[in-house]
């Protein structure tokens, strides 16, 4: 098997070097991550400059772009062996619920699929243990299965591990997407010249977090697969639409 691996929080990350030292057990690994922390992301591209790729000493690449840069320059024109699926991760928080639309971590994995590869994004529900093993080795299980899963296409899974020991996993849940009330409004800081800036608040407290969702399945023990869709069409709406619309221009 190779894999791709990729993530935000930074070539450096604790969670992507455990990651690749799990893997590296059952895989040949080729590592493209940025440069530094980018964390809310999203699916951000850079276009307006060339990126610079630099090799480490422990083989990873270091690209001064973000998540999605690094795995579409890495698909694209860096290694010559095909992949066959991409990971992004470990995260060092969790990604549930509306946190996968600012995710850098999510957006690594969508690029890989759109690209025509498979891919899994990974996070630990820190709680402060940073139990980076114990993710790893829930995303080393899915790979090893004796039937590969197959994925449909623009879809990837969300994989969120609570921060517990491995032997502390409850279980897999398949889950859907929960929703977090409204996030905290920005700050108001003052820069040591004076200068007022506006920092962004913490993301909102759970809201729809009930049985069958991601909030909910890693709150009591359980690791947490969603299978995210990138087609975003509400086809629901369609009708109602279409006969608001009915009267045309």
């Amino acid at each position: 098997m190779n894999l791709l691996l990729s993530n935000d929080d930074g070539v450096h990350s604790p969670g992507l070097i455990c990651l690749q030292k799990v893997l590296s057990e059952v895989a040949h690994i080729e590592v493209a991550a940025p440069d530094r922390d980018h964390s809310g992301a999203s699916n951000a591209l850079t276009l307006t400059r060339p990126l610079q790729v630099t090799r480490l000493p422990n083989g990873f690449m270091s690209i001064d772009g973000t998540p999605t840069d690094c795995v579409h320059l890495a698909i694209g024109d860096m290694f010559d062996t095909p992949f066959d699926r991409v990971v992004s991760g470990i995260n060092t928080h969790a990604n549930l619920g509306d946190d996968i639309l600012y995710s850098g971590t999510v957006a690594a994995a969508v690029e890989g699929r759109l690209l025509k590869h498979p891919a899994i994004a990974v996070s630990l529900v820190n709680q402060g243990n940073w139990h980076y093993e114990t993710a790893a080795r829930v995303v080393l299980s899915l790979l090893t299965r004796g039937e590969p899963l197959a994925v449909p296409p623009r879809t990837v899974l969300n994989v969120n591990v609570p921060d517990v020991p491995w032997e502390e996993l409850r279980g897999i849940q398949i889950t859907r997407l929960g929703h977090r009330g409204r996030g905290e409004l920005p700050h108001r800081v003052h820069c040591p010249r004076g200068r007022e800036r506006l920092w962004i608040g913490a993301a909102g407290d759970e809201d729809d977090a009930g049985p069958g969702t991601d909030f909910h399945a890693v709150k009591e023990g359980y690791v947490s697969i969603t299978p995210v869709k990138i087609d975003m069409t509400h086809y629901e709406t369609f009708q109602n639409l279409s006969d608001w619309l009915a009267e045309g221009l």
